[in-house]
């Protein structure tokens, strides 16, 4: 407790917090900082138990606070502080003349002191448990009253830790940059100077061999700007990737991850298995599943940055419970909302490990990944929180020629998938336009029929609200250039993010339907089908009350979409809700390889009668 008696006078936090915000009040953003005081109570208290956590090999663990206070009031509440010593000790000065702030990083998460204490207002004692997960580093819990308007410091609690801070965490599978590469990535608290990263792998039952790994990380001068330079910042470790390569086809591979410790013992995680990709045209039952903007939540109900995020559990949950019917996994964009509070990104890796480690995790750029002011993004505003796309492009592994500019194009099987990057520029004449038509074209329809177009904000067409009040029915130029390149390539279907809902149209060129059909598509599709599946997590959009005849279905709830090619003539699309995982939409698509080549209009260069 002496420490603890150091910090003195108030909690500072980012005063241009308002950019970061999105969808929702951020939690933090009630507290009148410029207010905060230190008033340690003699006789308040706060204690956690136990104190060594992950003692039986365990990365998450809830613990259990007990806490007092001479003076209750229903507006306590408790904040949870990792590393542990959040005191000015650790804070940077911005200039000679002016002294370091007195807290210079905000918690991980808070929660009322009153949650599951309802007498505590009256006997100002209560307790709670809380998860936490290993993110490399201690844990402190700090009891404040006053309310979030007039904070004061109360108690600090004793420390809490991993009994193996470093150990190697939380795998996410990508394909590489070829069909036949799987990428494992992960996070430990080893720099390469410390242990070699590596990764044993082989067929599962067969012989096992090992790989080394890259290692990447950045520091706070690698953010473009506040809070993730300033109280957001946390330190993200150690970013492992290893390349697994010359994979056999459809085969099951088992693998762990590893650190070779400088003297010569080896750390391993638990062993995982994932199956390799089909080669490209392989005919076979693959499934795919697609989303936008998921985010993350916190099982133990406390409020973090983004707490409009509460369907974010469901959709994990019920990918996690049918993970042996698909096979890979598009995120397009709005990853984890952490808009520059690094902590998150630690707490949504651990939250889709179970998928993320089975399956490829494929992700596209969004706007809270990437958008800041003066940073090259197309769009120049704050959602990404000072980040800048630094977050997403070192977390993930995507198969991107620079991860800095996040288009890139990936094969499974039967599957075309071109993935374009939104928070930069795609229109005609542009570096991104250029890939985008070349992925279109490069493609053997012959052997891969299934050519999909990803996105994370709206390129094609939506009837959201925010959309239809702008005109645009869709990202403002959106569809300007991309349409006609659509059209002449045939895609079959492109699907967005961005605005939080799902929608489905007919096949469509330049507004208009292409088919009357609304579920079974026999023969040539004649347009794009374009669907918005930005339902994964976040606090849903509405819909304007004009619904354009394009638009054959909409549903303002949170879901994912799936699609199973069954061959090279049939494809399944369906739409489930997170919250029952139900099929609530669906079509087919039934045709041979002549329906592609078939011209339809603007598909095929212009004739006349002497040609």
């Amino acid at each position: 407790m002496p420490l603890f008696r150091n910090f003195v006078v108030v909690l500072w936090v980012l005063s241009s917090f308002e950019g970061a915000m999105s969808h929702g009040v951020q939690p933090l953003s009630r507290i009148s900082i410029e207010n905060a005081v230190i008033a340690l109570e003699d006789s308040a208290y706060i204690r956690c138990s136990p104190s060594v956590l992950g003692a039986n090999g365990q990365n998450d663990e809830l613990v259990t606070l007990k806490y007092s206070s001479p003076n209750p009031s229903i507006d306590d509440w408790i904040g949870v502080f990792s590393p542990a010593n959040f005191s000015s000790s650790i804070c940077i000065a911005e200039n000679t003349r002016v002294g370091p702030p007195y807290l210079c990083t905000a918690p991980v998460k808070y929660q009322f002191a009153n949650f599951s204490s309802p007498k505590y207002k009256d006997t100002g004692r209560g307790s709670l448990k809380l998860q936490l997960i290993n993110q490399r580093s201690d844990y402190s819990f700090a009891l404040f009253s006053g309310g979030l308007s007039k904070p004061k410091l109360v108690a600090v609690s004793n420390v809490a830790a991993f009994a193996n801070p470093n150990v190697p965490l939380y795998p996410r599978l990508a394909q590489g940059k070829t069909w036949n590469e799987m990428t494992v990535t992960w996070t430990s608290g080893y720099s390469t100077d410390e242990a070699e990263p590596l990764v044993e792998w082989g067929k599962k039952g067969g012989e096992q061999m090992r790989s080394l790994a890259v290692t990447l990380t950045f520091d706070r001068n690698s953010m473009c700007g506040a809070p993730a330079r300033t109280v957001g910042w946390r330190d993200p470790g150690f970013i492992h990737t290893s390349f697994l390569k010359d994979l056999w086809p459809n085969s099951l591979y088992t693998y762990k991850l590893g650190h070779k410790l400088l003297n010569g013992t080896y750390l391993w995680s638990d062993m995982r298995q994932f199956k390799a990709a089909p080669y490209p045209g392989q005919n076979s039952l693959q499934r795919v599943i697609i989303f936008g903007d998921l985010g993350k939540d916190e099982a133990d109900g406390s409020n973090e940055y983004n707490n409009f995020q509460r369907a974010s559990l469901n959709t994990t949950k019920q990918l996690i419970d049918d993970l042996k019917n698909f096979d890979i996994v598009f995120h397009i964009g709005d990853i984890c909302y952490a808009n520059g509070y690094l902590s998150q990104w630690d707490q949504f890796t651990s939250q889709v490990e179970p998928i993320a480690s089975r399956v490829p995790y494929m992700i596209a750029s969004g706007n809270h990944e990437r958008d800041w002011p003066g940073s090259g993004s197309f769009y120049e505003n704050n959602d990404s929180g000072g980040e800048c796309g630094v977050l997403a492009e070192t977390m993930f592994y995507v198969p991107a020629e620079n991860r800095a500019k996040f288009w890139y194009s990936t094969d499974y099987g039967m599957f075309r998938f071109c993935i374009a990057d939104t928070e930069h520029d795609w229109r005609e004449g542009t570096e991104q336009y250029k890939f985008i038509e070349h992925c279109l074209a490069s493609v053997d329809r012959q052997k891969q029929p299934w050519l999909i177009f990803l996105a994370h904000r709206v390129l094609g067409y939506s009837s959201a609200a925010f959309y239809a009040e702008e005109g645009s029915f869709a990202e403002p130029m959106g569809r300007d250039d991309l349409q006609k390149l659509w059209q002449k390539y045939k895609v079959d279907i492109a699907i967005y993010g961005h605005a939080h809902c799902y929608e489905r149209t007919c096949p469509a060129y330049q507004n208009h339907c292409t088919s009357n059909e609304k579920r079974y598509y026999q023969g040539s599709l004649n347009g794009t089908i374009h669907v918005v599946a930005g339902g994964g997590g976040a606090s849903l959009t509405g819909f304007s009350t004009l619904q354009p005849n394009w638009s054959i279905f909409r549903d303002s709830d949170y879901g994912f979409v799936k699609l199973t090619a069954f061959d090279h003539s049939n494809l399944l699309f369906e739409y489930k809700r997170s919250s029952d995982g139900k099929v609530h939409d669906f079509f087919r698509i039934s045709r041979d390889y002549r329906d592609i080549l078939a011209c339809s209009i603007d598909s095929c260069s212009s004739t006349t009668l002497a040609s």
